[in-house]
C-alpha cells in the first residue's frame, strides 16, 4: 500500500533481515533539474524514469505556476513538459512553495531568459550545514542580472540579454554548477566555469541540455565551457538511476544482515561506493538489470573513510553506511569534508547503543576547509555494538533514512518521527520496506 505524507510516525519492530527486491528510478539530484531545464525550450520535452517523490511534485507545481503544462506520458514514470506559454507567477503562490525545496533558486536563469524577470522566495531544504545561496546570486550578477532584495524574497531582472562570463567556484558545488549551466546555455557568448562539480547527475543534465541544442564541453580539469545559443528546443531523456538511494538500500542490507536486489542500480556511477562496501565486508553481484547487495555472514571490518566530491565517496552515502559500521569490528574513522554538520545524526545512534565520538579535527586523511573552524566533522565509530529500539526524530533526508536503517537493525521497537521528510528523496519507501519483509506499522494500523 502507498502511504501519504500525513502519516508522519512509523513504528519499527527491528531485528529482521531485509530480504527481497526493490527498484530505484531516476535520481533525485537530476530529475527536478531536468524538469527546470524544460523551461528553456521552445518545444515540449519528455522525461522518463521520473520517481514519485516530493521534490518532483514541488517542481511540477512551480512549473505549472509559470504556465508550463506538465502531464503524464504514455508510460509509467514519464512526464511531458510543454513550456509554450511561460508566464509570470503570483508572488504569493510561489511563496507557498518556500521552505519545501531549494530547487526554486535554479529557476532564476531560465525565467530571466524567458520573461526577463524572476522572483525567488526564502528557501528550505535539509539542515546539514551551510549551503549559502548568495553565491548563486553573485553568479547571476556576473551574467548581467539585476537583483533586488525584498522582504519576501529576491526579485531579479535582466534588462538586456544575459552575457557569458568567466567563473571560478571556490568549491565544486553541485548547485552552483547547475545554476551556471542553466543560465549560460542561452547567454550571449562563451561562459567558462572552473572548479565545476562533475557528478554523474551533472553530466546527465549536460546531456539533457545538449539534446535541447546547447553547446557544452567538459574538460578533464573540472572546467566546463558553454557556448551560448539563440534558442533551445525540447528533449527526450531517460533519467539516470538514483545511485544515492541504491547505496542506502545496500547499507540497509549490510546493517540488518539482509540480502537486497536493487533493480536499476548501475555499477559505473557507484564504483567508489562498491569498493568501500567490499572493504567493509559487504558482498555484491552485478548484472545488466541491477545489483544484489548482501551480508555474507562474516564479521564486518572497520575502515577509514573520507567523503569528497565526485569521484570521491559521496557525502550522501556516508550516513547510511555509518549505521552499518556500528556493526563492524574495531574503530572506523569518518572524515566529512562536504557538509560541516552532517555528523549530528550520530547522537541518536549513541542513544540506541552505538559508540560514536565526534571530533573537530580532520581525522584519518587530508586537512579540509572545516579543520580550523570548530565544526564537529570527524567521527570515530567503535564496534560492534548492539543497537536497541528508541524514539527517533528525523533530522534530514539521508540522516532520516539512516535512522530507519538503525531502527530496522536494532533489537526491540522504535518510533520514528518525521518520516514525511524521507518522501523528498525515496520513492514509495514504505512499500519497499514491506516488500523487503520489514516489520513496520503506522500507529493504529499495520502496513501490508
Amino acid at each position: 500500500m502507498t502511504v501519504n505524507g500525513s502519516d508522519d510516525v512509523l513504528i519499527v519492530h527491528g531485528g529482521t533481515p531485509l530480504e527481497g527486491e526493490i527498484r530505484v528510478r531516476g535520481a533525485k539530484n537530476l530529475v527536478p533539474k531536468a524538469m527546470v531545464a524544460a523551461l528553456l525550450g521552445s518545444a515540449p520535452s519528455r522525461l522518463r524514469n521520473v520517481p514519485d517523490i516530493r521534490d518532483v511534485r514541488v517542481v511540477r507545481g512551480l512549473l505549472q505556476l509559470h504556465g508550463v503544462t506538465v502531464r503524464p506520458g504514455e508510460e509509467p514514470g514519464e512526464l511531458v513538459l510543454d513550456p509554450s506559454h511561460v508566464e509570470s507567477a503570483n508572488v504569493a503562490d510561489i511563496d507557498a512553495h518556500a521552505g519545501s525545496s531549494r530547487i526554486p533558486i535554479l529557476f532564476c536563469g531560465p525565467l530571466l531568459h524567458r520573461l526577463g524577470h524572476a522572483f525567488i522566495p526564502g528557501l528550505g531544504g535539509c539542515d546539514i550545514g551551510g549551503r549559502p545561496i548568495d553565491f548563486h546570486f553573485e553568479v547571476l550578477r556576473q551574467f548581467g542580472a539585476k537583483i533586488e532584495k525584498r522582504e519576501d524574497g529576491q526579485y531579479l531582472e535582466a534588462p538586456q540579454r544575459l552575457r557569458g562570463t568567466k567563473i571560478k567556484l571556490p568549491y565544486p558545488s553541485v548547485g552552483a554548477t547547475e545554476q551556471v549551466l542553466l543560465t549560460a546555455v542561452l547567454a550571449e557568448g562563451v561562459t567558462e566555469l572552473a572548479n565545476a562539480a562533475v557528478e554523474p547527475e551533472i553530466e546527465d543534465l549536460i546531456c539533457v541540455l545538449q539534446k535541447m541544442g546547447a553547446i557544452i564541453a567538459m574538460d578533464t580539469d573540472r572546467t566546463i565551457r558553454i557556448t551560448g545559443v539563440d534558442s533551445l528546443g525540447g528533449y527526450t531523456h531517460a533519467a539516470l538511476p538514483d545511485r544515492l538511494e541504491a547505496a542506502s538500500w545496500a547499507s540497509a542490507a549490510l546493517a540488518t544482515e539482509g540480502n537486497i536486489y536493487v533493480r536499476g542500480a548501475q555499477q559505473r556511477s557507484m564504483m567508489t561506493f562498491l569498493n568501500t562496501y567490499r572493504k567493509v565486508g559487504g558482498a555484491f553481484e552485478i548484472d545488466d538489470e541491477g545489483i544484489r547487495f548482501w551480508h555474507p555472514g562474516s564479521q564486518l571490518k572497520s575502515i577509514a573513510l573520507e567523503t569528497d566530491v565526485h569521484p570521491g565517496f559521496q557525502t550522501d552515502w556516508q550516513q547510511p553506511l555509518v549505521v552499518a559500521l556500528t556493526q563492524a569490528t574495531g574503530l572506523s574513522i569518518i572524515h566529512e569534508t562536504v557538509y560541516e554538520s552532517r555528523l549530528g545524526f550520530t547522537s541518536a545512534l549513541n542513544q540506541m547503543g552505538a559508540h560514536i565520538q565526534l571530533y573537530r579535527e580532520c581525522l584519518g586523511g587530508s586537512n579540509c576547509r572545516f579543520g580550523q573552524r570548530n565544526f564537529l566533522h570527524s567521527a570515530v565509530v567503535s564496534g560492534p555494538t548492539k543497537l536497541q529500539g528508541a524514539d527517533l526524530v528525523i533530522p534530514d533526508l539521508r540522516g532520516g533514512f539512516s535512522y530507519l536503517i538503525a531502527a530496522l537493525a536494532a533489537q526491540g521497537t522504535s518510533r520514528v518521527h518525521g518520516i514525511d521528510l524521507i518522501n523528498r528523496g525515496y520513492e514509495n519507501f514504505m512499500d519497499k520496506l514491506v516488500e523487503l519483509g520489514a516489520k513496520v506499522e503506522l500507529p493504529g494500523r499495520a502496513l501490508d
